[in-house]
């Protein structure tokens, strides 16, 4: 009994060795550059669905004076922000939803810190003819 240990433990150790079978991993590659999609066909795009190209600089400060004068929590420190969302907001107008639901959709897009749920309809009707006068075409 005491020679079938030491057998038993060489023929375990054997066991462990002899050639490597497993494969090795396929090398990586790196995955296809995808190209992203020129300015000009985001630009396409946002006039396919209605929203106009940014406004200039003097439209722009214009818009946003007059959305401060309603209320300047709308803009705050973020005026781009307050521009996308007019131009958002064009493209909504220009799905030629009713007035009660563009007023609607004034309340959801214009939001910010304690006014999560807009400016209530009186103040959306006010931004809605700002976006209008300024934003859309």
């Amino acid at each position: 009994m005491r020679s079938l240990l030491p057998i038993a433990a060489v023929l375990l150790l054997c066991a462990g060795c002899g050639t490597d079978t497993t494969t090795q991993p396929p090398a990586l590659t790196a995955p296809a550059e995808q190209t992203a999609p020129a300015a000009s066909e985001f630009a396409a795009a946002e006039s396919a669905a209605g929203i106009p190209p940014k406004p200039d600089a003097a439209t722009a400060d214009a818009y946003v004076r007059d959305l401060v004068a309603i209320d300047p929590e709308i803009v705050g420190k973020k005026p781009d922000r307050a521009v996308s969302r007019g131009r958002d907001q064009c493209g909504s107008v220009a799905q030629g939803y009713p007035e009660d639901k563009l007023v609607e959709l004034v309340q959801r897009r214009f939001t910010a810190p304690g006014h999560s749920e807009g400016f209530g309809p009186e103040k959306s009707r006010k931004i809605l003819a700002v976006v209008r006068k300024y934003l859309c075409p």
